[in-house]
């Protein structure tokens, strides 16, 4: 998703910086490490001069680490799936925040929630710790938003419905699954494609929605209502 977003916003004559562990990356930064993610902050800001907007996108599926229906999660997979998709988040809004309001700046923030954050599944994505770590950064979103209106800085969030990425693979694997999402995201007939959430991404990112903040955006094919 991260790679679709920055290769979508270059087209259209943006400058992204990618941080995070990938060997694509800008900055090969542990986003669970405050005094790493402080560091690549200040170091976007030293070469850059400013940040306009940044994307939360960094997230995983806790499954293999135990999570799943409550009763059968296991701690290390909840810890895991919080650090990993809330904590992420935290520290790098804050670190730009902090920046923003010291030097009078505004900016656009936007959270990477899911469907499944407020429209369940329970046959096929049970994964609760997952939800809820969704459902945090919605909560995080609309709280934000009251806050931080004044200072000009937007807070939204983007909620995919099944997305075609590395962390879906077992899903794309699932024959059963695969037929299952024609009807729950009837108007893609499958899976979404990264660059589709990307486009949505920039939107929220972008002046075309200068007035919008608060606001969680489903782009998910249909799931919410199917």
């Amino acid at each position: 998703m991260a790679a679709a977003t920055a290769s979508m916003a270059r087209e259209r004559g943006d400058t992204p910086v990618l941080i995070g562990l990938e060997e694509t990356a800008d900055w090969v930064v542990d986003l669970r490490d405050e005094s790493a993610v402080e560091a690549a902050v200040d170091g976007c800001f030293a070469r850059h001069g400013r940040i306009d907007g940044l994307f939360n996108v960094v997230g995983i599926s806790g499954r293999r680490y135990g999570d799943g229906p409550l009763h059968e999660a296991t701690l290390e997979g909840w810890n895991t799936v919080m650090e990993s998709n809330v904590t992420t988040s935290f520290l790098l809004t804050r670190g730009v925040l902090r920046r923003w309001l010291k030097a009078g700046e505004r900016g656009a923030i936007l959270f990477m929630s899911s469907v499944t954050a407020f429209s369940p599944e329970p046959k096929y994505f049970a994964t609760h710790g997952y939800a809820a770590s969704k459902g945090a950064l919605i909560a995080l979103t609309r709280s934000m938003a009251a806050y931080y209106a004044p200072h000009g800085i937007r807070v939204n969030a983007i909620a995919p419905g099944l997305v075609r990425t590395p962390m879906s693979q077992r899903a794309q694997e699932n024959a059963e699954i695969q037929e299952f999402m024609r009807s729950k995201q009837p108007l893609c007939g499958g899976m979404l494609e990264a660059a589709d959430v990307a486009a949505a991404a920039l939107f929220l990112l972008g002046e075309e929605s200068r007035f919008v903040t608060g606001q969680v955006l489903a782009v998910d094919g249909g799931w919410d209502v199917s």
